[in-house]
């Protein structure tokens, strides 16, 4: 049965607008989109119409702007910094439609009856009486009735070189704050929006033969800040509209939420494509929250993420969390493998110009190039931003009750300099805010890896943390002098993302500067190549320092035990002398020893072998340790160089004479 509220949204649904101008231009709509809230019978229902506006010889044109009107009033609202102006009359759509879309419009410039019909329906007789007394009307009533067609063409044109100048005209302007959501969607909580789903005939392109679709997230609890989505065919952008429709409301949820009703905009994107099977679309990108976005290689299951900028992270004052605020997706080609995607980035500081070329695979390959316009100087700029989390591995030394041997999304931050050299740093769950900064003038790549591939590793069938990716980030050009910096954060969950790391220029940027950066990303298990003549380093232990067996004398010596696979090293027969290398920035280095560990049968069936360095440091009264090794021989490093940041927790003088006391009384 049609509701009168249906009946009403119907008619809105049928109706287009028409903008005329003082001077007698009309403006023609394109990517028009209509919803409808309240009740008509009272007057107090809201229209709302979005649009883009194109007239010849208009220096404004193809500027966004939009429609409101809460009966009985009709205004223009200003978008983007677009300044038309003009009379707002409505005619009615000789096509109907029940879902918003993109129209072919014929606009006849003498029908004012038609004009009418729909005016006193939406403002009342005295609002169309008014509009028709109107000049600019009484004009174009008298004009001839030769049509204006509006071709599927006359789409806003878009490209990349486009989106650079709106951002670089944006960030001449202060940042204006995001519309808030206005919709039943702002009044949703967790429990509501746990239970939405995206239907799988509401995605994109799921019609099509094409290798991707395209899914939207429904606004609401975390996500109050509508985004645009744009698909872009031939360089003309046709945004894309979404409803209820689109959505599945479960566990009763359904009840509370209005019927076809269309949204503001969607909290993000997911895009799927046949990752692993190719009867299957799953999961390969997401974009959602702020400027976060994350990816799959084939067999992965989500991990850590990446964002686009990382402004004044864990710095005096608060960090700044820039924004994707609308994003364009290019229609791909019939048999395309790759995927293209451009966003707009807002926030108080600056604004940006994204675009991610996305190509499927066992390792997702995603290139990065942004352009980026600076409004303020910035104290900290953090390029190609990863987080992730680390709760616990064989290495930590804080203590949590759990069946697992480990718990982490990443396990090692890792670094290729452009001399060869390869460093590699297991991450920490600290019990402070920890934060390092490795100085880099040839930087090749850095990002932060899960080296454990084994489901013994973890144990833990639910979260498959031996699934998760790891990420390394490849500038496409020279950065420049600058850093990597990492940041640790004492976690008690392992739902805490923890870990932050980016790239960090010497110079940072200041007011009315713009800078370009390229990079590639990598997603996938990126897992050691066994044909490399490097050995990597396949785990990391730690634990009280000195002998096994017996009582501990000494609480600030600790063992940690490194374990190097494969290359030149593994290959060598155990007799082979080798020469580690080890330094410490405190404290005193007790012994140290190298070994070959005899391979079991599991190893042999690998091809590779392993080498134990077993290093005892007694920490005394110090704080912090940096410590670093790797083993040399034939003239070269044979391994991938390993760093560890002992942040300290020292005993109290208390803690001291209990152990001491204990060991005496063994």
């Amino acid at each position: 049965m049609t509701t009168e509220r249906e009946k009403d949204m119907r008619q809105l649904l049928n109706a287009t607008v028409l903008v005329v101008f003082g001077d007698g231009r009309y403006g023609s709509l394109h990517g028009i989109r209509v919803a409808t809230r309240g009740d008509s019978a009272n007057r107090s229902m809201e229209f709302r119409a979005k649009f883009s506006v194109q007239v010849e010889g208009h220096p404004k044109s193809r500027r966004f702007v939009a429609l409101e009107a809460r009966l009985p009033r009709l205004y223009l609202r200003r978008r983007h910094g677009c300044d038309i102006s003009g009379d707002v009359v409505v005619r009615k759509l000789a096509k109907q439609r029940t879902k918003w879309g993109k129209y072919n419009m014929t606009i006849d410039r003498s029908a004012d009856a038609r004009r009418r019909t729909v005016l006193k329906y939406l403002l009342g007789t005295a609002g169309a009486a008014a509009l028709s007394t109107s000049p600019v009307l009484a004009q174009t009533a008298t004009e001839p009735s030769a049509p204006v067609a509006v071709e599927e063409t006359g789409q806003p044109a878009f490209s990349f070189d486009l989106l650079k100048a709106m951002m670089r005209d944006k960030a001449s302007q202060p940042d204006a704050e995001p519309e808030p959501l206005d919709s039943f969607a702002a009044e949703l909580d967790y429990d509501g929006y746990r239970n939405i789903r995206s239907r799988p005939d509401g995605a994109r392109w799921s019609d099509t033969d094409l290798a991707f679709q395209l899914h939207p997230f429904h606004p609401g609890w975390l996500y109050s800040t509508p985004i645009r989505l744009h698909e872009v065919i031939d360089g003309r952008a046709h945004e894309m509209m979404f409803s209820t429709d689109d959505f599945e409301y479960m566990n009763g949820l359904d009840a509370q939420i209005p019927e076809h009703e269309v949204l503001p905009g969607i909290a993000g994107l997911r895009v799927n494509h046949p990752l692993n099977r190719a009867d299957l679309m799953d999961e390969l990108v997401v974009f959602q929250g702020a400027s976060y976005f994350r990816a799959l290689g084939r067999a992965n299951s989500y991990g850590l993420s990446a964002r686009g900028l990382a402004l004044n992270t864990w710095l005096e004052g608060p960090e700044e969390f820039p924004r994707f605020s609308e994003f364009w997706v290019e229609r791909p080609a019939h048999g395309q493998q790759h995927l293209v995607v451009y966003a707009a980035m807002d926030s108080p500081s600056l604004t940006g110009a994204y675009r991610f070329e996305i190509h499927p695979g066992a390792d997702t390959v995603v290139d990065v190039e942004a352009e980026i316009f600076f409004r303020e100087d910035i104290k900290q700029l953090g390029l190609a931003p990863l987080t992730s989390m680390f709760f616990y591995s064989e290495h930590s030394e804080r203590d949590f009750d759990d069946y697992r041997p480990q718990v982490h999304d990443s396990d090692a931050l890792r670094i290729v300099r452009g001399d060869g050299d390869v460093l590699l740093r297991p991450l920490n769950n600290p019990s402070r805010v920890a934060g390092s900064y490795f100085a880099e003038s040839d930087l090749r790549a850095f990002g932060l890896i899960q080296r454990d591939r084994a489901y013994e590793d973890y144990q833990d069938a639910g979260a498959r943390y031996h699934d998760r990716p790891s990420v390394m980030v490849e500038p496409l050009e020279d950065w420049g002098p600058g850093a990597v910096r990492l940041v640790e954060i004492p976690a008690e969950l392992e739902i805490d993302d923890n870990i932050v790391l980016f790239w960090v220029p010497d110079q940072a940027p200041v007011a009315g500067e713009a800078k370009t950066f390229r990079y590639r990303m990598h997603w996938g298990a990126l897992s050691p190549n066994p044909e490399d003549e490097m050995a990597w380093i396949s785990s990391t232990r730690a634990g009280h320092g000195g002998p096994a067996g017996v009582p501990i004398t000494n609480p600030n010596l600790r063992k940690f035990v490194v374990d190097f696979r494969g290359g030149l090293l593994g290959a060598s027969p155990e007799d082979t002398e080798f020469e580690p290398v080890i330094s410490a920035s405190a404290g005193k280095i007790d012994n140290v020893v190298l070994f070959k560990v005899p391979e079991s049968e599991n190893l042999a069936e690998v091809g590779t072998g392993i080498w134990r360095l077993v290093i005892d440091i007694d920490g005394g009264d110090e704080e912090l340790i940096e410590l670093s090794a790797h083993v040399a021989g034939y003239g070269r490093k044979l391994t991938e160089i390993w760093l560890y940041q002992w942040v300290r927790d020292l005993p109290t003088e208390e803690a001291v004479s209990d152990t001491t006391e204990q060991a005496q009384s063994n």
